[in-house]
């Protein structure tokens, strides 16, 4: 049995009668959504086989199964990132778990840096495409055709439906929702004043150290996906000031309620 079945089989038998079917994914400072949970199950990342450990500080790295929106939700409270020296690979497990525990639509959040002085912190953006900068795919390796192809079109990697969906929730909400290009950056280390500049040549919006990943094996395994970037602070070079993980923490816990609101009311709208 591979890694993933065994970590779906203990789920299954911890969940009972609970049916999540929307899974998500919480970044950096915006792990408060999961206290919103309503008749929760907390499963930390340990005690499920197969998962990694979650080390980033401001990532509680448990799984969290309950109500939200009216919803059945299984909840990541903290991610995992290649820069913690977790391999490509590993990152095919928690989607796939998910996925077999019956989740079929997942909402990933992140806190990114901004390219653009007009989407300043503080602001949400929508992801509407991305840019793989790492050279590094977690589908790289033996493919299962049983789970998905081995040459996956990528052509509508953020669900176009869910996209809309969320948009007018954030419209009728009078939130504004900027839509953009997300880059994935391998980390830890911020990027340089030249890399922004390029990265903005390139076509990139908002840049950050997670989402690609999770999307490439949840689109992989058959998962619609839509993805919200938390804004903590401007690219290097952009505000003269020294970036840190505290501010992205600060600025991501800033966020954290409008973006919780959002998602909730979004939750709300499903059918």
């Amino acid at each position: 049995m591979k890694a993933y079945q065994l970590s779906a089989e203990y789920l299954r038998n911890k969940l009972s009668q609970r049916k999540p079917k929307v899974a998500i994914i919480l970044g950096s400072g915006l792990g408060s959504l999961a206290d919103a949970i309503e008749d929760p199950l907390i499963i930390p990342y340990y005690d499920i086989p197969g998962f990694p450990t979650a080390t980033v500080h401001g990532h509680k790295g448990q799984l969290v199964i309950g109500t939200l929106g009216n919803q059945e939700v299984a909840c990541m409270q903290g991610r995992f990132h290649l820069y913690e020296g977790i391999s490509p690979e590993v990152l095919q497990i928690p989607l796939r778990a998910l996925k077999l525990i019956g989740c079929e639509q997942v909402l990933l959040t992140n806190a990114a840096g901004s390219l653009h002085s007009e989407m300043a912190p503080g602001s949400l953006m929508l992801i509407e495409d991305h840019i793989n900068f790492t050279g590094l795919n977690p589908l790289t390796g033996e493919n299962d055709e049983a789970i998905g192809p081995r040459f996956l079109d990528l052509t509508q990697a953020y669900d176009r439906d869910m996209r809309t969906s969320i948009q007018r929730v954030a419209k009728e909400m009078k939130i504004e929702l900027h839509n953009g290009v997300y880059l994935w950056a391998v980390g830890p280390t911020f990027e340089t004043p030249a890399e922004i500049r390029m990265f903005r040549l390139l076509g990139a919006d908002a840049i950050g150290m997670s989402t690609v990943p999770e999307t490439l094996v949840a689109r992989h395994c058959g998962m619609k996906v839509a993805a919200i970037s938390s804004i903590t602070n401007l690219g290097a070079g952009m505000s003269g000031n020294a970036l840190s993980h505290e501010e992205t923490l600060d600025e991501g816990q800033k966020a954290a309620k409008l973006l919780g609101d959002l998602i909730v009311k979004w939750l709300e709208s499903l059918l």
